[in-house]
């Protein structure tokens, strides 16, 4: 007889394969790939990051928060109750971690101050590895 422990939380969340990956990797640009797939954690995140690193802060904002709330759409089909790991080690879970902490970036300097903390923690929570690797 098996005994469940009953202290171990919630089950890892993986994501599938996001299609995006390909594009992406084929050098389609991002525009073009969140266009074609606006579903895609990964295109919206990669516009976000771009937009960040050009200083084009309420962008990012914007992608960012696209991009997040495809994830949670994402990770509520793939059995996500809300809380519990989103490993950044499974490759399509990164869409959305990478996302998500860009909105906490981007929500820190425009002064939104407790959404960047609530992302932050959020990321935490999900994987503490990408909270250390998009820090």
């Amino acid at each position: 007889m098996e005994l469940n422990n009953l202290l171990s939380g919630p089950p890892e969340t993986l994501l599938p394969v996001d299609p995006a990956a390909a594009e992406l990797a084929a050098g389609t640009p991002a525009v073009e790939v969140a266009a074609k797939l606006p579903a895609s954690s990964l295109a919206w995140g990669t516009l976000a990051e771009a937009a960040l690193a050009e200083g084009k802060t309420i962008e990012a904002y914007a992608y960012a928060r696209t991009g997040y709330h495809r994830g949670l759409d994402a990770l509520r089909r793939n059995g996500w109750k809300g809380h519990g790991p989103v490993p950044w080690e499974h490759e399509p879970n990164r869409g959305f971690l990478r996302c998500l902490a860009v909105l906490g970036k981007a929500a820190g300097i425009i002064g939104e101050t407790e959404e960047a903390e609530r992302c932050t923690t959020f990321l935490r929570d999900s994987s503490a590895t990408a909270a250390d690797v998009l820090a």
